[in-house]
């Protein structure tokens, strides 16, 4: 039998912070400099600030200079400026480099910096300490807490609880931290965020959020291979023309080349696998000689928002609001994020700010939705709002050229198009088996292509093994009727960790969830056609432990 629970301690604060990700250190910095003798907190799932985050990285310096206008003349992680800008077009033997004069003015990537934007959130946390913010690494933060419909404030999960709900010997029971506002950047499908968008109705009017699985290596090149400062984007194959996604290689630091891979979520075949792609597409000719001699170092995964301006969902309510990738900020033609999360989280700080000054709590920071819009962010997104939807509707070729289309003319101040919608969400967009060809994906060679669990073991991913599972299927009876026996099992193919098996046993599918192996990319609770798989936080400080990713 379950124990019986303690009642748990609380502590109070000015603001909550849920993530320590950019938005999420962006905000109680600027409260910080706003009002010093405001108490902020930020907690953190990760193992230790930067643990759980992933990101290509490319960013745009617009946020930091805003936020810290003097940090290019401080010691940073930030130190490798883009020198050389590529675009190609991947045929199965070749590669055609688009012309740079061809794409819009947005796309340019010069005066961006390549980063490991974990390290620079490491560094952003250094700053935040220094102004008096708590940072509380190792707790997830698992339950909303509600007074007469209004948040004021969240729970930290309870450690040592066992698979069979009792206490295990280490068992301490979680926090309440309680605050006059609290804000959630929690990233992309945050499962605190997914309830405050359902309990308060906040994407009523708005478009489906559509997502994209990103998977990234990190390599350390051969010198003479390297080439500080190049970014590379690439579109085509290993992909076929009705399934969106794209490829970049960044080189930055000392021998370093980040290589990642996007498939967009709302792909129909189930024989897909993500992972599979991305290790085919190492092997184009024009890619795998930056990786000979050399020796990857990392790997990981995470779901990525990109839906983008017409399927931000409302972003305040009472006692709180979304900020970062957990309200869809990503410029997806850009693939750039993390500029918009420290600008948003420096916007809901600054109106918290003055509600706080104004003495209040727990009430609506509502101006921060309209001043979201009419702002930088809002004009970042607003003018690629139709490149996303044109891709999927019509295919890579002529949906890329249409969107590029419609980027210059947003650029010039106007579109023909007005604001396209997205359609079905990504859970719904599978064909059954039966009317798609299984994919003879060839076998890792152990040198420039690997497997799943050789991957995972990169990510430095572990979990207490004795905890109760984080992976919540709601009716197994389903996941193999539909999933299995529609859908061949895609679970087994889109997660980019190994986590799901169907097994066969005595003549039967038996469903095997390997929990420990989880990433964390959210792209079950995504992907699965029933909407049957229920992320939740596990233990605090479980998960990968990402290093310079």
């Amino acid at each position: 039998m379950p124990d019986e629970m303690p009642t748990r301690e609380a502590m109070e604060f000015d603001v909550v912070i849920v993530g320590a990700g950019p938005a999420g250190l962006a905000a109680a910095i600027r409260l910080k400099q706003l009002s010093p003798e405001t108490g902020v907190v930020v907690v953190e799932k990760g193992s230790e600030v930067g643990a759980h985050i992933l990101s290509g990285a490319v960013i745009d310096p617009i946020g930091l200079d805003r936020l810290l206008p003097e940090w290019r003349a401080e010691d940073t992680p930030i130190k490798t400026e883009v020198t050389d800008d590529r675009f190609y077009f991947m045929t199965q033997v070749g590669a055609v480099r688009l012309p740079n004069f061809m794409m819009p003015p947005l796309m340019s990537n010069h005066g961006n910096y390549i980063v490991s934007l974990g390290n620079v959130c490491r560094w952003l946390a250094t700053k935040a300490e220094a102004l008096g913010v708590e940072i509380y690494p190792g707790f997830a933060a698992t339950e909303v807490l509600f007074e007469n419909d209004a948040v004021v404030g969240v729970a930290t999960g309870d450690m040592g609880i066992a698979k069979d709900g009792t206490h295990r010997g280490d068992f301490t029971r979680g926090m309440e931290l309680r605050a006059k506002y609290t804000l959630f950047a929690e990233g992309a499908r945050g499962s605190l965020s997914k309830t405050l968008i359902a309990r308060y109705g906040l994407d009523h009017g708005r478009q489906p959020q559509k997502f994209g699985l990103g998977l990234k290596e990190l390599w350390q090149v051969a010198p003479e291979k390297h080439k500080p400062g190049l970014v590379q984007h690439s579109f085509g194959w290993p992909l076929d023309n009705a399934t969106g996604g794209g490829s970049f290689l960044y080189h930055f630091d000392d021998n370093l080349v980040a290589v990642g891979f996007v498939l967009h979520l709302n792909y129909s075949n189930p024989y897909i696998s993500p992972f599979e792609e991305f290790q085919r597409f190492k092997t184009h000719p024009a890619i795998r000689g930056t990786f000979e001699g050399g020796k990857r170092i990392s790997y990981g995964a995470r779901a990525i928002t990109e839906g983008g301006y017409q399927s931000v969902p409302k972003l305040t309510f009472a006692g709180g609001a979304l900020i970062g990738c957990a309200a869809g900020f990503v410029n997806v033609p850009r693939i750039k994020g993390s500029h918009n999360a420290i600008l948003s989280g420096m916007l809901a700080a600054e109106h918290v700010g003055e509600a706080l000054k104004a003495g209040r709590s727990h009430d609506e920071i509502a101006d921060y939705e309209e001043a979201w819009r009419e702002g930088e962010i809002g004009k970042d997104l607003w003018k690629v709002r139709n490149a996303k939807p044109l891709w999927s509707k019509l295919g890579t070729l002529v949906g890329i050229g249409a969107g590029g289309f419609d980027m210059w003319c947003n650029t010039l101040g106007f579109s023909l198009l007005g604001t396209l919608a997205h359609g079905k969400p990504d859970s719904q967009t599978l064909r059954p088996a039966i009317e798609c060809r299984p994919i003879p994906y060839p076998k890792p060679d152990g040198k420039l292509t690997f497997d799943r669990l050789s991957s995972v073991f990169l990510s430095n991913t572990n979990h207490e093994e004795d905890q109760p599972p984080h992976l919540h299927v709601g009716d197994m009876a389903l996941q193999q009727a539909s999933e299995h026996d529609v859908y061949a099992g895609p679970s087994a193919r889109y997660c980019p960790a190994g986590v799901y098996e169907w097994v066969e046993e005595g003549g039967k599918a038996r469903f095997v969830i390997n929990a420990q192996n989880c990433v964390h990319c959210k792209t079950c609770d995504i992907k699965d056609p029933n909407r049957n798989i229920t992320w939740v936080p596990p233990e605090g400080g479980g998960g990968p432990k990402y290093s310079s990713m």
